[in-house]
């Protein structure tokens, strides 16, 4: 067991079983402390697991372990402060759970800590290892639309949330394409929350990139909310979820269904992890990339803050959305807080103030 990685893991709620799979898929890692201020969660959780050393005080347990790698599965606004503790101690790694952060400022800071202390930070992407995203990445990299023009997506439940999966997996499938303008809008009248932060009821955004196409995104404006989108090319069309690549290629004039076998996107995520602390790769879901989805989503705050169109890059380090609610530029006019993951509270919690 001694020349095995050892994971420490911060937050036992849901999004933690993603990062515990993970890790077990990997022979080189063994799972040796979790953290969380919530001891039924966290007995559960280490139960599960075979996780002996718990933990209420993640620094206790950062302080103690000696870890190698540690996962932060905590809730958005804790990504920051915790991630900055954490690379204080100088692990070898930090995987952290996405979005990267709720500001710029936040993104920022993170990277700042992580280089510092000599700390790889990741941003848990995981679907970057899904194996049909990949397939859809290596189609459109060979030509097989043409050149992208449009990317159409459909998302819900915050453009924090579900969102940021579908702008890194606009960015992603066009090979980490960069955007370079942003203009959106979006609608808050109710005092709507997801996991303790601020959301907005309803927005939309439209994403220039620099290898010349245009992505647009519908947030809660009708349709399913998908992991995927439609890519329309020069040649053809390619449309992407999940589980399976459609494409409609000029060169055939039929769809055809591609497929592709590959491991769990968890795993394959730890195990690019370890790969990445041994020299041999470039981790993909790379800080630098989930700072690129949380810019998109803040280009689109602060082009309804600013009325106008967002060259990146962000210059705000605030949340935009935060400051146009704080100014009284978005009032509610339908009152109630509401948090839509309440779900995930545990005990007599409802508004998710302060959990983590």
């Amino acid at each position: 067991m001694g020349d095995k990685y050892r994971v420490g893991i911060v937050g036992c709620g849901s999004i933690s079983h993603l990062h515990a799979r993970g890790y077990q898929g990997v022979d080189s890692v063994e799972m040796v402390a979790l953290a969380d201020p919530v001891q039924a969660a966290a007995g559960a959780f280490g139960d599960q697991y075979g996780i002996e050393r718990r933990y209420t005080d993640f620094r206790e347990m950062l302080d103690r372990e000696n870890l190698d790698i540690v996962s932060n599965a905590t809730w958005h606004k804790l990504h920051a402060p915790i991630t900055i503790a954490i690379c204080a101690r100088q692990p070898k790694a930090v995987l952290c759970e996405k979005p990267m952060a709720t500001s710029m400022g936040e993104c920022n800071e993170m990277m700042i800590a992580a280089e510092r202390n000599g700390v790889k930070l990741a941003i848990g992407h995981q679907r970057r290892f899904n194996p049909a995203w990949n397939e859809a990445r290596d189609l459109i990299a060979d030509g097989a639309i043409g050149q992208v023009r449009h990317v159409m997506t459909v998302g819900r439940q915050g453009l924090l949330n579900d969102c940021s999966h579908i702008f890194d997996m606009m960015r992603f499938v066009m090979c980490d394409a960069n955007a370079e303008w942003v203009i959106g809008n979006v609608e808050r009248k109710t005092d709507r929350y997801e996991r303790d932060t601020r959301i907005e009821d309803r927005s939309a955004g439209i994403i220039g990139f620099d290898n010349g196409a245009v992505g647009q995104l519908l947030q809660e404006l009708g349709g399913e909310g998908r992991q995927g989108g439609t890519f329309y090319g020069t040649d053809g069309i390619l449309d992407l979820d999940e589980s399976r690549v459609r494409l409609l290629s000029g060169r055939t004039g039929r769809w055809e269904e591609r497929t592709r076998e590959g491991e769990d996107a968890s795993v394959a995520q730890a195990r690019e992890l370890v790969d990445w602390i041994e020299g041999r790769v470039e981790h993909r879901g790379r800080a630098e990339n989930g700072r690129a989805a949380v810019e998109i989503i803040m280009a689109i705050y602060e082009s309804a803050r600013m009325h106008e169109v967002v060259t990146m890059p962000v210059r705000t380090q605030a949340s935009p959305l935060d400051v146009m609610i704080d100014e009284g530029a978005l009032p509610v006019e339908r009152p109630g807080r509401y948090d839509i993951r309440a779900f995930l509270l545990r005990g007599e919690a409802m508004d998710g103030k302060g959990s983590d």
